[in-house]
């Protein structure tokens, strides 16, 4: 028995399945089934329910489970504890959200290599509510997200805060200075996919209105959402300092409203049962980088001020 059968057992249990357990591990199916069949053999007992089509324990897996999570968490608290920096090894399945790839991503990746030389970056940009489902699955090590992940036992590392605001083609055509829900209800909006952190937030902010959007077109991208906007086809939620240049060539304009959207808070959160161990270090590391708004007080953010680069 080695700690390579015990892992891909962890995984194999956690995950449901020797193929999501081959993914997770970057192996292949028939290793990983290799694998399971020689610790079964080494220990004399069937592990696996044979008969069930997921990789369901029997009681003398769930037996081993028990030791199997002991032997990892001893494994990651030695490497976090002994091994130094440079040499840790692996891959970082790191998850991040759009804004942060359009901001600080590249000096993140540039200073994770620096720091840990060995170490492969797997980066995924996606929606923050895909991203928390592949940090539970095990799917990822850490994520870079807009808001908190709930009902998460590893407090989140502040990245800081982005302010949003409304914006449109300077041709989008409505009455008034300024917006306010009620006045937007019936205009065209273009936001991010159901379930996403940005459309959760902009029905909160119209509900917050005594209002409802009675028209709401959806895409996976402040990138596509900004396109469509300038093209005219209504008004979406964007972070100003990604938009700069559209901003200035008049591509969009901000739209002024009653109440303007409050910041959006970013976080980095590892997973609970990663077993890369440097993942809370760049956790930390990424908010030593991010160049979001600190919070000042509790009505205002303040520019956080750009870190020394460290050699």
């Amino acid at each position: 028995m080695n700690f390579k059968q015990l892992e891909t057992f962890y995984w194999a249990v956690k995950l449901g399945s020797f193929s999501s357990a081959a993914q997770r591990l970057n192996s292949t199916q028939s290793t990983i089934s290799m694998r399971i069949i020689e610790l079964e053999r080494d220990l004399g007992v069937e592990l696996f329910d044979r008969t069930q089509r997921s990789a369901r324990p029997t009681a003398k897996g769930r037996d081993l489970l028990q030791y199997a999570e002991e032997a990892l968490r001893l494994s990651q608290e030695m490497q976090q504890q002994i091994a130094a920096e440079e040499a840790t090894p692996g891959v970082l399945r790191l998850g991040v959200a759009e804004v942060v790839t359009l901001t600080w991503l590249p000096e993140l990746v540039r200073r994770i290599h620096e720091r840990y030389p060995k170490m492969t970056v797997e980066l995924d940009e996606a929606l923050t509510h895909d991203l928390i489902d592949n940090l539970n699955q095990g799917a990822l090590d850490l994520v870079l997200v807009s808001g908190r992940v709930p009902g998460y036992s590893v407090t989140p590392v502040s990245l800081g805060y982005v302010e949003f605001a409304w914006m449109a083609s300077p041709d989008f055509k409505f009455d008034g200075d300024v917006l306010t829900p009620k006045a937007m209800q019936a205009l065209p909006v273009i936001a991010l996919s159901f379930k996403s952190y940005h459309h959760t937030s902009i029905e909160d902010w119209f509900r917050a209105g005594d209002a409802f959007c009675r028209r709401m077109d959806t895409c996976k991208s402040l990138t596509v959402a900004a396109s469509l906007a300038a093209a005219g086809l209504g008004l979406t939620l964007l972070p100003p300092r990604c938009f700069k240049d559209e901003i200035k060539k008049g591509l969009l304009k901000i739209i002024p409203t009653d109440p303007p959207f409050p910041p959006v808070e970013f976080t980095a959160t590892s997973a609970v049962e990663s077993m890369q161990a440097a993942a809370p270090k760049v956790a930390r590391l990424a908010a030593e980088i991010s160049d979001f708004d600190i919070p000042k007080t509790k009505k205002s953010v303040r520019r956080r001020s750009k870190p020394q680069r460290q050699r």
